[in-house]
């Protein structure tokens, strides 16, 4: 064990017990996603390593160069990378080399089952130490964004995250609901629930902003409805656009807060419903604003089928926004009863917004409580601890443990 490693461990004993527990971990989180990006695995693994680093541990980001990008955090680690030969994706192709200013590490934690991912497992086996993986993404659901046949890629991209999974030592799944779905595709390895968590009182400092409203274009005596994310065919913002078109009312507007690939699309379907005029297409906002957003809006719309969780879910609860969600198990994993849940279907969304907005609705109690579980700091804690359930393994590999007396 090189001296790096052995400072992590430290010998705690009472009588003639004698156990051992880690502490100043390095952790080497590798993600093909990152900034400039923004997007919930980007938060997520922001709010990861903020949690990491509050309780004293190094945190490195290992993630593709972008040109013309620079970062003002030196824990990032930029490694080479190349454009990917899709159009209109601001994701790289990583080259699997690791600068070697980067190591040591004493647990890999992959985010994505890519190469960057791939270059995680290889310097954990190299280096002899735990492999985390988060399933952040159901990659089944993108097949669309690959120019292959889609049957073909769906299978491709279940087989990819089977072997991911399968070579961790642990993989972290946000919902039950995912827990039982990488079970169902073959994976056996150790799986352990961790939602992806938010600071929560952050966005429960959010207000209503009456001239960020006006900037939108609502009116004195509107309503408005929000949904935020990436606009991608996969998170299913159409379902969205066509309940908001059924509720017919014209004191009512969709801000949509967001971009991606499928705006030009909606663009189209909100003229062809006759809503083009009430309905906002926001862009991307910086994530300081997102509380004030969030708690400007009388109700927020989510009508994703896609999620693995659903961190906007998270922070429209801590923000205090009436949530209206399309009926999918993760979804029902994430809000239990801290919101109107309703089938995917146009009527029904109409229905559900219609009550929120016209007070018809019964008030959710708890809705504080239910965000409160999404803390990032308690949900770090937990990840802590799963790092130091699978080290003592590793370093028992590295350094037989030699008898001390408790001091």
């Amino acid at each position: 064990m090189t001296k790096e490693h052995s400072d992590v461990c430290r010998r705690r004993g009472a009588g003639k017990t004698t156990s051992w527990i880690v502490s100043d971990l390095r952790i080497g989180l590798f993600t093909e996603c990152y900034r400039p990006i923004q997007n919930g695995i980007v938060a997520s693994i922001d709010a990861l390593a903020h949690a990491l680093r509050a309780e004293g541990h190094t945190a490195t980001v290992v993630t593709p160069r972008v040109p013309r990008y620079r970062d003002d955090d030196p824990s990032v680690v930029r490694v080479p990378s190349l454009p990917l030969p899709l159009p209109n994706t601001a994701y790289r192709l990583t080259v699997p080399y690791l600068p070697e200013r980067a190591r040591p590490f004493s647990v890999v934690h992959a985010q994505s089952p890519f190469v960057t991912g791939w270059l995680g497992l290889r310097e954990a086996r190299r280096a002899r130490v735990p492999l985390v993986f988060t399933y952040h993404t159901q990659l089944e659901a993108y097949a669309h964004y690959v120019p292959f046949e889609a049957r073909t890629t769906r299978c491709a991209a279940t087989l990819l995250t089977r072997a991911y999974a399968n070579a961790a030592d642990a993989v972290i799944v946000p919902t039950q609901t995912m827990e039982r779905r990488l079970r169902d595709l073959g994976v056996a390895s150790r799986i352990v629930v961790v939602p992806s968590g938010i600071d929560v009182a952050f966005f429960g400092s959010g207000r209503r902003d009456e001239r960020l409203r006006a900037r939108f274009g609502i009116g004195p005596g509107e309503k408005m409805i929000l949904t935020v994310g990436r606009l991608g065919r996969e998170k299913n913002v159409e379902s969205a656009l066509t309940g908001f078109a059924r509720l017919n009312d014209a004191r009512v507007r969709f801000v949509i807060v967001g971009d991606g690939p499928h705006r030009a699309s909606l663009e189209r379907s909100a003229a062809r419903f006759g809503v083009a005029a009430r309905t906002i297409f926001a862009g991307e906002f910086a994530r300081d604003a997102l509380p004030d957003v969030y708690a400007s809006a009388d109700a927020f719309l989510f009508t994703s089928r896609s999620e693995t969780q659903g961190l906007v879910l998270v922070e429209a609860l801590a923000a205090g926004a009436p949530i209206v969600a399309s009926d999918t198990a993760q979804t029902r994993d994430v809000l239990g009863s801290a919101g109107r849940i309703v089938a995917d279907d146009p009527a029904a969304v109409a229905a559900a917004l219609r009550d929120v907005l016209d007070g018809r609705a019964a008030p959710v109690p708890g809705t504080a409580v239910v965000a409160s579980r999404f803390d990032r700091d308690v949900l770090g804690g937990r990840v802590i601890d799963l790092y130091r359930s699978l080290l003592p393994a590793t370093v028992a590999l590295r350094r037989p443990r030699v008898p001390m007396r408790a001091g």
